[in-house]
């Protein structure tokens, strides 16, 4: 009774969403707490996701011509005060080492909260010809944000993350830079997160500090508020002339170079959890789950000698056409429980296999997504296998997709949009003159900010600002967010 009662002990999704998310990551063995406020431990099964992630935008990112290295963790704070506007931006949730050992530091130290301020020091240093451009670099790092609101994944004080850092010539190159993370971006969170994303700018008033645009996507959550999936940043020459970043030109003259920086972290494992998961426990794509199949022998009888070693064929099959397997052989917990637990954990697939199967030489086949049973005969397994898990992925996709648009509603009026936002939540579409004035005040009112302003909508006229009622300047994505 006690195996049965564990595999139940989390929140129902639909009683409280929060204080499930919370029981999903420390009963799935995703993450704990750590005993420093506001910090957690990733553990092996949350840690797996983050390698997948990293594995395939790695691959990704290397694909556009950029390179990985590696930056000191701490900058001296005479960095961070040439560039105040990035400081400011920073400066409460910067943390500062004031000595090493017994000895007080001549200058402070902040541990890195973003890398710009490091970089731009040392890009002054490298580039000194237009040959030397432009310079692709990404690093996979660690930040720290001393933040005073946590929550393990999506806002923790440290957390990990890639940040790209680029130089150009020019504005249209970095611009073009920008534009084609950001589409890496989104092509990436939708093909292996299964997570449906708008993608656009931010507002002025939402931008990084320092930078001359910024550009986001977003993707909702199952509870209807957003989450910022990842950024990319065109930074113009702002830190360009900041840290002395000049070239000589094709013409023989002296210029600044153009910059950009992008990143996404360990919060996509958060949002992962949030798109994906329902009441009996997590849901994983198949790309980037930590296990693909689990297989569960069923203990009856004389198991061990009659079904154990079909149990092991089939792993050793699976794995050897490259899907990652577990067999839980495990005789302390009944067939029963372990489904339970690895619905919870949510393996994209479980294979059953008991003493009719072996003789059938077949399989039970069970799609986490769906909860539906199969039968599947034991030739060309491997195939049959990947076809279920690419049907999961796709699966999961479209019913993302499909909450993304049932949730998504264009207003006109200020009490529909406040109606709209209080009881329905969700993406909203609605026009926005351009006013910062107008932008505070709705976010001061409703808790609800612009998102994005979509690429497609930048240029348009849109009726009329959904505030002050004034000709829209264009259509902006709001809603609530983490």
């Amino acid at each position: 009774m006690e195996e049965e009662r564990l595999v139940t002990q989390i929140t129902p999704k639909s009683e409280d969403f929060s204080r499930w998310y919370l029981d999903l990551i420390r009963r799935t063995e995703l993450a704990d707490y750590a005993p420093m406020k506001g910090m957690m431990v990733i553990r092996p099964y949350g840690y797996a996701i983050w390698e997948n992630i990293q594995r395939s935008l790695d691959e990704r990112i290397k694909a556009t011509g950029h390179v990985n290295a590696y930056f000191p963790l701490f900058i001296p704070e005479s960095f961070l005060r040439k560039e105040m506007e990035h400081l400011q931006g920073f400066a409460p949730e910067v943390a500062w080492v004031t000595h090493g050992g017994a000895d007080e530091l001549e200058e402070r130290l902040a541990v890195r909260p973003t890398s710009e301020a490091i970089i731009g020091f040392m890009y002054s240093k490298w580039v000194k010809s237009w040959r030397d451009l432009p310079v692709l670099i990404n690093q996979w790092a660690n930040v720290v944000r001393w933040e005073k609101v946590t929550r393990p994944f999506l806002r923790t004080t440290e957390f990990l993350w890639q940040e790209g850092h680029t130089a150009h010539e020019n504005y249209d190159e970095a611009q073009t830079e920008t534009l084609r993370i950001l589409d890496l971006y989104r092509e990436f969170v939708e093909t292996e997160l299964a997570i449906p994303v708008i993608s656009g700018r931010k507002t002025d008033r939402e931008k990084f500090a320092g930078a001359l645009a910024t550009y986001a996507i977003e993707a909702l959550m199952s509870d209807g508020k957003a989450l910022q999936m990842g950024t990319s940043h065109n930074l113009g020459q702002h830190f360009a002339q900041v840290f002395n970043i000049r070239f000589e030109d094709r013409g023989q003259n002296l210029q600044y170079v153009w910059q950009t920086s992008w990143g996404v972290s360990t919060r996509l494992i958060g949002a992962l959890v949030m798109a994906h998961g329902d009441d009996s426990g997590l849901v994983f794509p198949p790309r980037v789950a930590p296990l693909q199949v689990v297989i569960i022998p069923i203990s009856i009888g004389n198991w061990k000698e009659n079904v154990l070693p079909a149990a092991i064929e089939l792993k050793n099959r699976l794995e050897r056409s490259g899907l990652r397997v577990f067999l839980d052989d495990r005789g302390e917990y009944t067939p029963g429980w372990k489904f339970s637990e690895w619905e919870m954990r949510g393996v994209p697939l479980r294979l059953e296999i008991g003493p009719r199967d072996v003789k059938n030489n077949q399989t039970i086949a069970v799609r986490r997504d769906r909860q539906e049973k199969s039968v599947i005969g034991l030739e060309g397994l491997e195939e049959k296998v990947k076809g279920l898990l690419d049907s999961i992925q796709i699966s999961l996709f479209n019913k993302a997709l499909a909450f993304q648009r049932e949730n998504t509603r264009q207003v006109s009026s200020y009490e529909e949009f406040k109606s709209v936002i209080e009881n329905k939540r969700g993406f909203i579409q609605a026009g926005w003159c351009g006013s910062e004035e107008c932008e505070a005040r709705i976010k001061e009112e409703t808790m609800a900010t612009i998102r994005v302003i979509p690429l497609s909508e930048e240029s348009n006229q849109k009726g009329r600002c959904v505030f002050c009622q004034k000709e829209a300047r264009t259509m902006a994505v709001f809603a609530r967010s983490y």
